[in-house]
């Protein structure tokens, strides 16, 4: 016991309060709610790389559907057919029902007095086959270039149906395919290749170029898409030697085409944003490609494809394409208005609403910025 002279230990004088524990972690030591972790988990990288994933798991089944979709199982839908002065006989009205029968009533039949209009409207692709009356029997003229899959199935028909009623049937190939693409498929594959590095070209100026003002990346997109329209060109042509094309005609073709594809992803990068890409592989890629008639010919499509097609980019590239090859004369206006539509359309959005786009620059000089 200590007495009152002597001194009170040092450990037992009051002394003002420590800093004290550090606070758990959170607002007064809370647990963060629900739509705070939400809140959180959305401006973290996380976000965007899951929505992401399931895009791309998604893309995956859809690209792979689609394309079985159209191309796995070509059945005839409706194959117009020139028919010549056959409707009048009985033998040949017997053929051209026993015909229809084996397509499963599929033909779409087309009467022409002469067989000099019947083959206009071939060479105009009005029509796929010309069924006419031969010495023997009956002869029926195929467009391997309207479709090696089309020509093959009425060949095999006609054959058929000859043996069945006994008529000589004598079948002629008068448009047939070139040598170095048996199947025809090389204009599907130049075209697949433009509408591809078409949009590609455009995600990599966005990414590598994001600063070019509006008129220098719709120039980029040109010169990019001349040069390119060259070289798969030049490749296909006199590299390889796989269809003779008329270059200068094929050369533009694939340049608008590749323009087109590389505009509609500039179009959708000015509206979306960074999901650009999701529309963009929509239309060309997932819905495009398989319905351009390219692979299968839109007679084997489904209907509603066969219709689609011809008025996407795509489409108007394989139909330009093919005629410039095969049908010289006979071009038509459609495919052409139909990429110059898209172009446009494309090009306008992005110049009215340039301010929306992600890329471009600041054009004040440096100095006068550090004045103001």
């Amino acid at each position: 016991m200590s007495t009152p002279d002597e001194p009170t230990p040092p450990e037992s004088v009051p002394g003002p309060p420590g800093p004290g524990p550090t606070p758990p972690h959170g607002a007064h030591g809370l647990p963060l709610t629900r739509g705070q972790k939400w809140t959180t988990y959305k401006e973290s990288p996380y976000f965007p790389a899951t929505v992401l994933l399931l895009i791309l798991a998604a893309a995956a089944g859809l690209f792979a559907g689609s394309y079985t979709y159209a191309m796995a199982n070509p059945t005839p839908h409706r194959i117009p057919a020139a028919v010549v002065s056959l409707q009048e006989t009985a033998r040949g009205k017997a053929f051209v029902t026993a015909m229809d029968e084996a397509l499963d009533a599929s033909l779409d039949v087309h009467r022409y007095d002469t067989a000099v209009e019947a083959r206009e409207a071939l060479e105009e692709q009005e029509v796929f086959a010309i069924v006419r009356p031969s010495r023997a029997g009956v002869a029926l003229d195929v467009a391997g270039a309207s479709g090696a899959a089309v020509a093959q199935l009425l060949a095999e028909s006609a054959v058929k149906v000859g043996d069945k009623l006994g008529v000589p049937v004598s079948v002629t190939d008068v448009k047939p395919l070139q040598k170095g693409d048996p199947r025809g498929l090389a204009l599907f594959y130049i075209s697949l290749a433009a509408v591809i590095i078409g949009f590609v070209g455009a995600i990599q100026l966005s990414v590598h170029a994001r600063s070019l003002i509006p008129l220098e990346r719709i120039a980029f997109t040109v010169a990019y898409s001349m040069l390119g329209a060259f070289s798969i060109a030049a490749v296909v042509d006199w590299l390889l030697g796989a269809v003779d094309l008329p270059f200068a005609e094929s050369w533009a073709i694939l340049a608008l085409t590749m323009f087109t594809s590389g505009m509609v992803f500039t179009m959708f990068n000015t509206l979306l944003g960074r999901w650009a890409m999701i529309p963009t592989w929509g239309v060309m890629v997932l819905l495009g490609n398989p319905s351009s008639g390219g692979a299968v010919s839109w007679p084997l499509l489904p209907s509603l494809l066969g219709h689609i097609g011809r008025w996407l980019p795509p489409g108007a590239s394989v139909n330009a394409q093919h005629t410039a090859v095969y049908y010289q004369g006979h071009q038509r206006l459609f495919p052409y208005l139909v990429l110059a539509a898209w172009s446009l359309v494309s090009c306008t959005v992005f110049w009215v609403w340039r301010h929306r786009h992600p890329g471009g620059r600041d054009h004040m000089p440096q100095h006068a910025a550090a004045a103001g």
